[in-house]
C-alpha cells in the first residue's frame, strides 16, 4: 500500500520509536514523585521542554505537554471562555479544522466572527484589518497551514497585526510543524502542535503559552505542567516526539526537493482528467498536500475504495469529517458549492514519498478514471 494521507497521520518514525522505548525503560517514575526516580522523569521531561522551546523560539516555562491537538486548542478555547470578558467577540477564521470551530462555537456561540477565506483558501487578511480598524477582539485564531488544501496561512502578518493592536493571537500550528521550519511559532501568544503529524507517537502535544498571566486548565485534578494541565506527563511520549521533530528539522533543506514532486503530479492530473481542478493552486502550499477537484465521474468515496484496491491509500479532506455527509467547511468557505465539494480527494505524501510513487499515484488516478466511465471495469 502507498500512502498518501500523511495529514491525517504519519507513521512513526525510527527514531521516535527507539526514543520511546528507551524511555519507556529508563524513566519509570511519576516526573511528580518526590524521589529520585521521579526526578530523573521530570529531568527528562525539562530538557524536552527547553529544546522544544528552542526551536519554537520561546521560554521553556511557555510550554505545556497535552495529549495532542484536540485537547492542545479545546484548552486554548476554554482558557479565552474563562479569562475574557462576556461581551468580548471571538474572530476564528472559516477554515480552522473542527478542532478549533467546534470549541469557539461551544463557548462563544453567538459572539464567535469568522473571518472569511478567498477563493485560493487564504484567510483575509485584509478583512482582518479592516475589522481591527473599528474594534478589538478578544482575541484571533489563524491557523498556520490548512489541514485538507494545505494552503499556508498568513499568520505572521495577521500576528503582527494583532500585535500593534494588543491583541491575543492563536496559531494552529498542527500541519506546519514538521513540514516547515518550527522558528518563530514561538512569537504567537498561543500555538498548538501534534506528534503523529510528523511522525511521532499518537496523543502527545503542546501548547505554547503566554509567558506572561496564568492559562485556565481545561484538566483539572492535579499541579502537573504548574497548573496549566492536570494529569502525569507522558514523558516516553514527549520524548519520542521531539526525537520526531528533531529528525524533521533537520531534513528542512529538502523542501526545495520535495515541491517539484507535487507539481509534476499536479501537471499530469490536469492533463490526463479533463475537468480536474487543483484547490489552491494558485496560493504557496505545503510541499506534501494536493485538493484536488475530480471529474464528475462518481461519488468520491467511490474513488478512496476504487484507489484503495489498486494499493493507495487517500483522503477525501479532513480524517476528523470523513464519513460525513455534510460538505467540507473549507471548501464552503472558499466558495465551492456542495456538488464541487462532493467531488474532492486529498493526496498528502510524507518526507519519503519518492517522485516514482507520486507518478504512480497519478496512473492509478487515470486507471481508476478510466474504469468508472460506462463501459469501464
Amino acid at each position: 500500500m502507498v500512502y498518501f494521507d500523511h495529514n491525517a497521520t504519519a507513521p512513526l518514525l525510527p527514531e521516535a520509536r527507539a526514543a520511546w522505548l528507551e524511555a519507556a525503560d529508563k524513566f519509570i517514575g511519576n516526573p511528580s514523585s518526590p524521589h529520585r526516580v521521579g526526578a530523573r522523569a521530570d529531568a527528562a521531561l525539562t530538557q524536552a521542554r527547553e529544546e522544544l522551546a528552542a526551536l519554537l523560539g520561546c521560554a521553556p516555562f511557555d510550554l505545556v505537554w497535552t495529549s495532542g491537538a484536540t485537547e492542545s486548542n479545546n484548552l486554548v478555547l476554554h482558557h479565552f471562555a474563562r479569562a475574557l470578558p462576556a461581551d468580548v467577540e471571538a474572530w476564528v477564521s472559516a477554515i480552522e479544522h473542527p478542532c478549533v470551530l467546534a470549541p469557539a462555537r461551544h463557548y462563544f456561540r453567538d459572539r464567535l466572527r469568522l473571518i472569511s477565506a478567498t477563493r485560493s483558501g487564504v484567510a483575509d487578511l485584509n478583512w482582518l484589518q479592516a475589522a481591527l480598524n473599528k474594534t478589538r477582539p478578544g482575541f484571533v485564531a489563524v491557523m498556520a497551514a490548512n489541514n485538507e488544501t494545505g494552503v499556508l496561512q498568513p499568520w505572521r502578518e495577521a500576528w503582527a497585526l494583532c500585535r500593534e493592536r494588543g491583541v491575543p493571537f492563536f496559531c494552529d500550528a498542527v500541519q506546519w510543524i514538521g513540514k516547515l521550519p518550527a522558528r518563530g511559532l514561538g512569537d504567537c501568544d498561543f500555538a498548538t502542535g501534534s506528534a503523529h503529524k510528523f511522525g511521532g507517537p499518537k496523543g502527545t502535544g503542546f501548547v505554547k503559552c503566554p509567558a506572561n498571566g496564568r492559562v485556565a486548565p481545561l484538566l483539572l485534578g492535579g499541579p502537573q505542567e504548574e497548573g496549566r494541565r492536570a494529569g502525569t506527563e507522558n514523558v516516553a511520549g514527549v520524548l519520542a516526539m521531539m526525537a520526531a521533530l528533531r529528525t524533521r528539522e533537520r531534513t528542512m533543506a529538502a523542501v526545495a526537493d520535495k515541491e517539484p514532486m507535487r507539481t509534476a503530479f499536479e501537471q499530469r492530473v490536469r492533463a490526463a482528467l479533463p475537468g480536474a481542478e487543483i484547490v489552491g493552486a494558485d496560493s504557496p502550499r505545503l510541499w506534501n498536500t494536493v485538493m484536488a477537484l475530480m471529474p464528475a465521474t462518481d461519488c468520491r468515496q467511490r474513488w478512496v475504495v476504487k484507489l484503495d484496491k489498486v494499493g493507495f491509500a487517500v483522503s477525501t479532506g479532513s480524517a476528523c469529517a470523513s464519513g460525513k455527509e455534510e460538505s467540507s467547511h473549507v471548501l464552503a468557505a472558499m466558495g465551492y458549492g456542495p456538488d464541487e465539494a462532493g467531488r474532492v480527494l486529498r493526496f498528502s505524501s510524507g518526507w519519503e514519498t519518492s517522485a516514482a510513487e507520486w507518478e504512480s499515484l497519478a496512473r492509478a488516478l487515470v486507471q481508476v478514471h478510466q474504469a468508472m466511465q460506462p463501459g469501464g471495469t
